[in-house]
């Protein structure tokens, strides 16, 4: 009954506005009439009309939402990669940075412990000098104990500068103080005061010397005398 109201209403809104010259407007919305509480209910669904964008457009629009997920997928992986790798390499620095404080330290015990024999050696030499001992006796101690000491220092890779009878280095010797010499020992080292050390390439100390200038006075001498 109520159904067939409803369509009468519809028809007569149509023939009235046909009179009147408007614009008829079909309404597409389902109406549902029925005895539940609500009453009338209208299907929103059936408003919407059809997607206005072409296919081509929704198919750009979804590889790009794709490309998009996949860029930051890779940015993911690699930030994660990136703070792995830093965490390794405070690692591996942490690490060889142990080493190298525990090889040091290993090397500097090994060079104390090979000059303890050196310093056995003096003190002997000191107890025998003090017990009456003679001068060659205590000479020879000392000289066993210089021996000993330079031993331990080749075995460290140290050597001595050699400085007498060699011309003047500045970058191996110090000049103390010059001698007067013939014309032909000018410039040469005719005494060591204290002996000069390296170890490979690196001078640890220059040797403190004496040099032989000739006087340049005699020369002019000789040649007037010619």
């Amino acid at each position: 009954m109520q159904k067939r109201q409803t369509d009468e209403e519809a028809r007569e809104r149509e023939e009235a506005a046909s009179e009147t010259g408007s614009v008829r407007v079909r309404d597409r919305r389902r109406i549902h009439i029925d005895d539940s509480p609500e009453g009338v209910r209208v299907d929103a669904g059936a408003d919407e009309g059809p997607s206005l964008k072409p296919k081509y457009v929704e198919e750009l629009e979804a590889r790009t939402r794709a490309a998009e997920q996949k860029a930051a997928d890779v940015q993911s992986r690699f930030e994660q990669a990136r703070a792995g790798l830093q965490r390794e390499t405070d690692e591996v620095r942490k690490r060889l940075g142990r080493n190298a404080d525990e090889r040091a330290a290993r090397e500097k015990a090994n060079f104390i412990a090979s000059l303890l024999p050196t310093v056995d050696n003096l003190r002997r030499a000191l107890q025998a000098a003090e017990a009456g001992g003679t001068l060659d006796s205590l000479l020879d101690g000392l000289r066993g104990t210089l021996s000993g000491f330079d031993s331990v220092l080749a075995a460290s890779g140290v050597e001595s500068v050699t400085a007498v009878g060699e011309q003047f280095d500045p970058e191996l010797h110090e000049a103390v103080d010059t001698t007067e010499v013939e014309p032909e020992r000018d410039g040469l080292v005719t005494a060591e005061y204290a002996r000069g050390y390296r170890a490979g390439g690196q001078l640890l100390r220059p040797a403190r010397v004496q040099v032989g200038r000739a006087h340049s006075g005699g020369g002019r001498r000789q040649a007037a005398a010619e």
